[in-house]
């Protein structure tokens, strides 16, 4: 079954630091780019990083600059997300996806086929 498992979500304060996971199963994640999206309720979707597929390329939300960092571990089939500094508009829902399309920007939901169940990371004193 393909999948994409993501886990290290949790409750922190600001300045907190956390670092998500992605783990891929069911297909070989060395052939495929991936980005990280969050969510919050009433709110549109938002990108946050990408990777390509052996990591040469990154690329970053305006806000997540400088203090998130993406990368991946393709013989561990996982991409991960460290978040720094965070902030409490960094509270959200936040999915990794695999990207299938080429032609669009990175951060359109439309170039992804395949994607997480979500992790919450909540920021509050």
């Amino acid at each position: 079954q393909v999948q994409l498992v993501e886990s290290g979500g949790g409750l922190v304060q600001p300045g907190d630091s956390l670092r998500l996971s992605c783990v891929a199963s069911g297909f070989t994640l060395t052939y495929f780019a991936i980005a990280w999206f969050r969510q919050v309720p009433v709110k549109e979707l938002e990108g946050v990083s990408f990777i390509s597929s052996v990591g040469g390329r990154t690329a970053y939300g305006d806000s997540m600059k400088g203090h998130f960092t993406i990368s991946r571990d393709n013989a561990k089939n996982t991409v991960y997300l460290k978040m720094n500094n965070l902030k409490p508009e960094d509270a959200a829902i936040y999915y990794c996806a695999r990207r299938i399309g080429h032609t669009g920007s990175w951060y359109s939901e439309l170039e992804y086929d395949v994607w997480g169940q979500g992790t919450q990371v909540t920021v509050s004193s």
